[in-house]
């Protein structure tokens, strides 16, 4: 844990993506959005359009926190939650036995030079007292929390620890897509290690120790690293990497009944519709992340494209917000606004900007407009970094809009 941060607590969030297991039939008429990774400028700014929920071969999961949470009550969001301490032990080394010698336990390498990369993975973890690379430790939280707070479990047996361990040396495995297993302890079991675990952190290693599980890290690609604005949801603000996993079929899935009261599987699009008629609330980088899962509607090219843009990194927003005429707007980095001081202090002159009702060019716009908790819209010109996706846009829509999604 890095415990000189001053206005972040570090977390790992899973965006878990997992099939319908529809026929070949359903999956051939799937045609996936070209991807905007390289668009020309722009490009993302004119009116596009959600694809229809049936075009759609998986299911998002989102889970609905409590309305007694101190952080977004009554949100829905992707699983995760505040990294521990143990998801940095030491005792994660015998666990990892196997891997430990190789290059960030097996993980793929990362292209983005060290001096870009954002501090939740760029800072030496030794210097802390932890020699659990942050790529690791972040993984183990995203999945620990995934399993304390849906009972998803993504684990590798020490039996096919060898095999995997060949595979990655051999870089013939660098996309097992699809074949995760989860959750094949008995129900009674899975039961038991989830109740531990919610107890105490810890036990998630005595857990992996005790059935000669690995969690499956390597199921999780890096996506993207946001930080919590200042101002905007309480005191608690978060440094939370965000991770991608794709699975074959939907899991077995119950909430904690503490901290979530329920979980729903939803297509990008089912829930963005949702949102817009008032029926659930989703935070903005909920909002951003799954505009952008919109590009792809086919899970095998969500699958191969998040494997392979893994390897570029990722880049740290944080989102610099102010209001205007009441309503908000959230900058993101490369907008012509962002300050250069991110320090969550900066104020932002918008007291000559015409065109923050209505941009009337194509310079450089990265940012999403809040007319209301429901009314939300986006606002891109930008190429991203590290060939990364654009979300799809949709015009903002009232709440008494009728979506043709």
């Amino acid at each position: 844990m890095n415990t000189t941060l001053k206005h972040w607590k570090e977390a790992a969030t899973l965006i878990l993506a997992a099939g319908q297991r529809l026929g070949a039939d359903s999956l051939s008429s799937r045609t996936p959005l070209t991807a905007a990774s390289g668009s020309p400028p722009g490009s993302s700014y004119e009116r596009s359009h959600l694809p229809h929920r049936s075009s759609f071969d998986y299911d998002v999961l989102l889970l609905k926190r409590s309305s007694k949470s101190g952080f977004m009550p009554n949100a829905y969001v992707f699983p995760g939650g505040m990294v521990d301490s143990s998801d940095f032990s030491s005792e994660w080394l015998d666990i990892f036995k196997s891997f430990r010698n190789s290059p960030s336990f097996g993980l793929r390498s990362v292209k983005q030079p060290a001096e870009t990369r954002p501090p939740i993975f760029a800072t030496d973890r030794l210097k802390l007292g932890s020699p659990i690379p942050g790529e690791v430790a972040f993984r183990i939280c995203a999945l620990r929390e995934t399993f304390e707070e849906s009972g998803v479990l993504l684990v590798v047996s020490k039996l096919e620890e060898k095999s995997l361990l060949k595979s990655i040396e051999d870089r013939c495995a660098t996309d097992p897509a699809l074949h995760y297993k989860v959750n094949e302890l008995g129900s009674s079991e899975l039961t038991r290690w989830r109740a531990l675990v919610n107890q105490n952190p810890s036990n998630f290693i005595r857990m992996c120790r005790e059935l000669e599980v690995l969690p499956n890290i390597w199921a999780l690609q890096e996506w993207g690293n946001w930080l919590t604005p200042a101002g905007r949801y309480g005191v608690t603000r978060f440094d939370t990497a965000f991770f991608m996993c794709c699975l074959q079929g939907t899991p077995h899935t119950l909430h904690d009944e503490k901290e979530i009261v329920r979980f729903q599987w939803s297509t990008p699009s089912e829930v963005l519709q949702s949102y817009q008629a008032q029926e659930l609330w989703i935070a903005p980088p909920q909002f951003y992340e799954l505009s952008r899962m919109c590009r792809f509607p086919v899970l095998n090219d969500l699958h191969n494209f998040a494997s392979q843009r893994a390897t570029e990194g990722c880049e740290q927003w944080l989102p610099v917000v102010f209001s205007k005429d009441e309503h908000y707007i959230s900058l993101l980095p490369g907008d012509k606004l962002y300050p250069l001081d991110t320090s969550g202090k900066t104020q932002v002159d918008t007291s000559t900007d015409s065109q923050l009702e209505d941009p009337q060019d194509d310079s450089a716009l990265h940012r999403i407009v809040i007319l209301n908790p429901y009314t939300t819209s986006l606002q891109i010109t930008i190429t991203p970094r590290y060939n990364h996706l654009l979300p799809v846009v949709e015009p903002a829509l009232s709440h008494d809009s009728k979506s043709q999604l």
